[in-house]
């Protein structure tokens, strides 16, 4: 029996060095460490405040298909463009694609060198009439105060597009010609999915033969506490993205009068699906959160390290301790959301027809046949009927080797060198997942500071920019545009 105790603690003692061993090796320091002070631009700060401010007062809101278009916003804002851009639109040939969605080219010296596209969305999301009056200030009116920028499309995504056009009309300004074709590209639908914007821009690209060196879209910022173990800001940059499917599921029964229901009725059997669906989750997998991991690990306490290194044993608690959290579940798995329900108009009366729509985020490595596949298994229920509306397979999953990736990271630690940079997956959709027949390596940030708060106001109340985060996205991209274009600087 002792040396049964023995061999136990021994191989406890075996175990716990091993462990130990594999957390403070497996993770070295992988940032890029700046040997020099980044020289920033001098930006007008009234002038590319009042700018934007204008922009937002444009309410180019994006309403759900088949709602047509309102051209007049749309219209307006480019105008807005032409007329706070002169240089930009001076040196750059413009094309409108679908008569809203932009396509700016500013041709380089150097034909050998692939171009870089540059992307944003100038839609925004409509404000909930329910909610209008608790904004600080009106949605729409651009105010400025207490140091920031107030309104719909602060953040998502009228930043991105003003920046840019901000630092390329400095970058222009010099006199100086870009070396590498650059292009930027902005779409007009991007919250109702891009299918009438970026989509139409991708093929367009397609139609000219163009393969870019590498894209860059919203989708990362600099966060806060995004892993509570590491004390430094996290930049993260999205690598790949989600894909989603909204599955409609229906049953129809004979009506009738409630006081004589049959033994399940329409909404109760969808109950039962949706009891099923949510009972029986997708598959769990560590391997983005490996990803993002891998870049910071160095930087956690050695609690997490040693459950990190250690997979082989701890995966199910790395897993369990994951997944309990709402804002770190979704990277690990395809998800399931009820969202809309439907059954009859009045109390007393069977529904003839109920249904039930649930969303569905795809994780990368399947598709949304895959997961029509899976409910259906899931529900086994020949009452119930199924109706896809609405869907995108997940993207592909790009480099952290490419010039575009480093370029895009090295930069963020010139600017912000106590911020660590990170590849993770996107949870929602971008406009840059119709570019990957245009390039493999598809790259989603902006740099910006958000903090949980200001994580909140993105489609919601009180949408705002801090002043210095916005001129600071300018320098950013002007930094950026020198290294890829202008000078097509080497990453370091």
């Amino acid at each position: 029996m002792k040396k049964v105790i023995g061999s136990l603690v021994l191989a406890v003692i075996g175990i716990f060095l091993l462990g130990t061993y594999r957390a403070n090796t497996m993770y070295p320091d992988l940032q890029y460490y700046p040997q020099q002070h980044t020289q920033r631009v001098v930006v007008d700060q009234d002038k590319v405040v009042s700018n934007f401010s204008k922009a937002i007062q444009i309410a180019t809101i994006s309403r759900d298909y088949p709602a047509p278009v309102i051209a007049e916003p749309f219209l307006a804002f480019h105008q807005h463009l032409q007329a706070s851009f002169p240089i930009v639109h001076t040196v750059a040939s413009k094309e409108i694609i679908n008569d809203y969605s932009l396509v700016y080219k500013f041709q380089g010296t150097d034909t050998s060198l692939k171009p870089a596209l540059f992307m944003g969305h100038m839609d925004v999301v409509p404000v909930d009439l329910d909610t209008a009056d608790k904004w600080t200030h009106e949605a729409f009116a651009g105010v400025v105060d207490d140091g920031q920028i107030w309104g719909r499309g602060a953040l998502d995504d009228k930043a991105t597009v003003m920046a840019l056009m901000e630092a390329m009309e400095l970058s222009l300004a010099s006199g100086k010609a870009p070396k590498r074709t650059v292009y930027f590209a902005f779409g007009h639908d991007e919250e109702i999915g891009g299918s009438q914007g970026a989509k139409k821009v991708a093929e367009y690209f397609q139609q000219l033969g163009v393969n870019f060196e590498f894209v860059l879209d919203e989708g990362g910022a600099i966060l806060k506490g995004y892993i509570k173990t590491v004390s430094q800001p996290v930049g993260i940059i999205g690598i790949a993205e989600k894909g989603f499917i909204n599955i409609r599921l229906i049953v129809e029964r004979p009506g009738g009068h409630s006081s004589m229901p049959p033994e399940n009725t329409g909404p109760g059997i969808l109950a039962q699906a949706i009891v099923k669906l949510e009972n029986n989750k997708f598959p769990a997998t560590l391997r983005y959160t490996n990803t993002t991991f891998n870049a910071i690990g160095s930087y956690t306490d050695f609690k997490t390290r040693f459950a990190m290194a250690n997979q082989w044993l701890l995966a199910p608690v790395v897993k369990q301790q994951l997944l309990a959290n709402q804002s770190t579940a979704g990277g690990l798995r395809t998800t399931t959301a009820v969202t809309m329900m439907k059954g009859s108009s009045k109390s007393n009366i069977l529904p003839t027809k109920a249904s039930v729509v649930v969303n569905l985020r795809i994780l990368p490595g399947e598709t949304w046949q895959t997961v029509l596949a899976d409910v259906e298994r899931i529900v086994a229920d020949q009452r119930v009927s199924y109706e896809v509306f609405m869907n995108n397979n997940p993207s592909a999953v790009s480099s952290i080797e490419s010039n575009g990736y480093k370029w895009i990271a090295q930069t963020i630690r010139e600017f912000e060198p106590e911020t660590l940079v990170a590849p993770y997956l996107v949870m929602g959709g971008t406009d840059s997942k119709y570019f990957y027949p245009l390039t493999d390596s598809v790259y989603r940030f902006l740099m910006i500071k958000l903090t949980p708060d200001l994580r909140k106001t993105v489609h919601g109340i009180d949408e705002r920019i801090k002043i210095e985060d916005y001129v600071q996205g300018i320098q950013y991209f002007h930094e950026l545009l020198r290294k890829v274009s202008f000078d097509n600087e080497a990453p370091k």
